[in-house]
C-alpha cells in the first residue's frame, strides 16, 4: 500500500519553470526537482544567477538543464517551446512589473507587461498542451498576485495582467479537466525577493506594508514551494481552477 508521501513524488515527470534563476521561480523549481522531477530552468538571457542556480540544482542531484529566451518576443517564445520539448508540468512564473499609476503609464510599457505576463502564457500553453493531451496528464500553474484582490494604485497595469492570467487559467481548467490536466493559479502576497527589495528596504514603507498583513511578516520565496508541489503531484489531482492566495492574509 502506498504512503501518502508517495503521492507527492514526481519521478519520471518533466517540468519547465519560467523565470526560475531566482526568487519564487527558483524555489518552486527546486522543490519539483527534489520531489524527483526533471527541471528545465529558464532565464531571459544567460547570466551568473542562472548558471549558479543550475549548479546548485545539480549538487542536489536534480536532473536539470537551462534554456533562455525573452518572453516579450513571440518568436523567442516559440523557440523556447521547441528547445524544451514535451513536458508534464508547466509553471508560468516569469513576469515584469513596473510601479506606475494610471496617468503615468504609456502604451509601450502596457504592451510589454501584457506580452510577458499574459501573451507568453497563451503561447506556452498552446505549445505544450498537445503533449499533455496525448498523455492524458498535465499540470499547469500560473503565478498571479495578491493585487487581484487588493489593488494597488501604483500597480494598475500589473494587477490587470495578473487578473487576465488567472481568467485564462480558469478557462483552461474548465476545458481540459476531463483530459487529466489541471490548471491552477497561486497568488503571492508581499514576498521578500529581489523584485521587492527597494520597497522593503525602506523602513517607513516596510512598516506601513507590514501593518496590512495579518500574519505579521513578509513571505519568503520558499513559502510558495509546498503549494506548488501539491498542485503538481497526484496528491493535488482533484484541484483545478483554483486561485489560491499565499499572502499571509493580505488578501482579506
Amino acid at each position: 500500500m502506498k504512503s501518502i508521501w508517495d503521492s507527492f513524488r514526481l519521478d519520471g515527470k518533466r517540468s519547465f519553470v519560467t523565470g526560475s534563476s531566482r526568487g519564487i521561480g527558483k524555489a518552486i523549481a527546486m522543490a519539483l526537482g527534489e520531489a524527483g522531477a526533471e527541471v528545465i530552468f529558464h532565464g531571459s538571457q544567460p547570466g551568473e544567477k542562472l548558471a549558479a542556480t543550475l549548479e546548485e540544482a545539480k549538487k542536489k542531484k536534480i536532473q536539470c538543464r537551462s534554456v533562455t529566451g525573452d518572453l516579450s518576443d513571440p518568436e523567442q517564445v516559440q523557440h523556447l517551446i521547441s528547445s524544451v520539448g514535451e513536458i508534464d508540468i508547466l509553471v508560468l512564473n516569469a513576469s515584469v512589473q513596473k510601479y506606475q499609476r494610471v496617468p503615468e503609464f504609456n502604451m509601450k510599457e502596457f504592451e510589454t507587461e501584457f506580452r510577458v505576463n499574459v501573451g507568453s502564457a497563451f503561447l506556452l500553453i498552446q505549445g505544450f498542451l498537445p503533449g499533455m493531451l496525448q498523455k492524458k496528464w498535465g499540470r499547469v500553474i500560473s503565478l498571479g498576485s495578491v493585487n487581484q484582490w487588493k489593488q494597488s494604485p501604483r500597480l494598475a497595469v500589473y494587477a490587470a495582467t495578473k487578473s487576465a492570467l488567472c481568467n485564462l487559467i480558469q478557462n483552461c481548467a474548465r476545458e481540459y479537466g476531463k483530459d487529466g490536466i489541471t490548471f491552477n493559479n497561486i497568488a503571492p502576497g508581499v514576498i521578500a525577493t529581489d523584485r521587492n527589495q527597494a520597497v522593503l528596504s525602506d523602513p517607513q514603507q516596510s512598516a506601513e506594508i507590514l501593518k496590512l498583513i495579518p500574519a505579521g511578516r513578509f513571505g519568503q520565496a520558499e513559502d510558495m514551494a509546498g503549494l506548488a508541489l501539491l498542485l503538481c503531484s497526484e496528491a493535488g489531482s482533484y484541484l483545478t481552477g483554483s486561485d489560491i492566495p499565499v499572502a499571509g492574509g493580505r488578501q482579506l
